[in-house]
């Protein structure tokens, strides 16, 4: 198959960028004497606001994207929801937040209760995973909005973070390590490249499709005790973009990573490299190729962090370091698969952020 872009697939990331740019600009209008306490705003993984010295708000906002065109194909509403949770409580994880509540937003164009309960179903084991409460929604019906039998999902979570324990930290540093861990398959990115890969209606497109639609996995549960305890310096979770999300731990590094061999991670990666003809660099700023959350710990720390994840069900790797990062130099990621060299450069890519 010749190689088809995200870009050529309908999705404009430069764009993208520009749209949070101007954004940032205008949201800068409305925060008057609320500056003081915003710790972090948009741009980041979720927004921080001050409740005092010691406890800081922390939210994010997600949906699922066209993984949804999936649900509707196969009729299949079950798993869906605890997409909408995972998209924005791992955002959370990332500034070190501690998931507390999540609100849901269901627009359809006309209501079928049994999907939107099965979708419903789907929310609420999210929120049980990721261990917060569901307070609250909205369920819009727009007849001639959307195409029959289809809806869009939005989610909105909130967490606590201990000041002291907010996430990236400062001490990142060169020789730290990379701890990957596992992904439950593409998540919910890249959806849109993805669908275009399958074959026509088939017995064969209806299991690469359920594949698909495997979904996220949360990370709350196994890493909030990390948080805690003080194990980690940063937490990137490898979504749009692919491993462009490592660097926002901290442009102050390079980052060397060494992705797993194929034969360890989710076998569908190796459908989306045969059928995508991607180069390797645009898999890995489209796809999360087999790792869903991306560490920085202490070289000293490594043992008691993989030893946690082992004991919490989580796969996880030493996949590599940070690096010094010389000044004025953009900030790099050296991706490659474990065993390949730089003179393979089927399975080696530089990135710059």
């Amino acid at each position: 198959m010749a190689s088809l872009t995200y870009a050529q697939s309908g999705v404009d990331r430069d764009a993208a960028d520009k749209l949070v740019e101007s954004i940032g600009a205008l949201a800068q209008s409305t925060y008057g004497k609320h500056k003081p306490k915003l710790k972090a705003s948009i741009g980041g993984y979720a927004s921080l606001y001050a409740l005092d010295s010691k406890r800081w708000l922390a939210a994010s906002t997600d949906g699922v994207g066209t993984k949804l065109k999936l649900a509707f194909e196969l009729q299949d509403h079950s798993s869906i929801g605890i997409d909408l949770v995972a998209m924005s409580v791992n955002d959370l994880l990332c500034v070190g937040g501690r998931p507390l509540f999540f609100l849901d937003y269901f627009a359809t164009g006309k209501l079928d209760p049994v999907a939107a309960r099965s979708v419903l179903q789907g929310i609420v084991e999210g929120c049980k995973q990721a261990g917060c409460a569901l307070v609250g929604g909205e369920t819009a019906e727009m007849p001639e909005f959307y195409q029959p039998g289809e809806y869009d999902l939005g989610g909105f979570a909130v967490g606590l973070v201990d000041a002291k324990r907010a996430l990236p930290r400062k001490e990142i540093k060169p020789g730290d390590v990379l701890i990957g861990i596992s992904s439950s398959g593409c998540h919910s990115n890249g959806y849109s490249l993805l669908r275009k890969l399958l074959p026509e209606q088939s017995d064969e497109r209806t299991r690469l499709s359920r594949a698909l639609l495997t979904p996220t996995r949360i990370y709350a549960k196994s890493l909030m005790p990390l948080i805690d305890k003080g194990l980690v310096k940063g937490m990137a979770h490898i979504t749009g973009s692919g491993f462009l999300n490592v660097p926002r731990m901290s442009t102050k590094v390079n980052y060397e990573i060494q992705l797993p061999a194929e034969s360890e991670r989710p076998i569908i990666f190796q459908w989306v490299r045969s059928q995508s003809g991607l180069s390797f660099s645009e898999l890995c700023t489209t796809v999360n190729m087999g790792l869903g959350m991306v560490l920085v710990v202490d070289a000293k720390k490594q043992a008691t962090v993989l030893k946690h994840l082992k004991k919490t069900k989580e796969r996880a790797w030493v996949i590599g370091k940070t690096t010094k990062r010389d000044k004025g130099q953009k900030t790099q990621s050296l991706v490659k698969v474990r065993g390949s060299s730089q003179e393979n450069n089927g399975d080696h890519c530089v990135l710059e952020y």
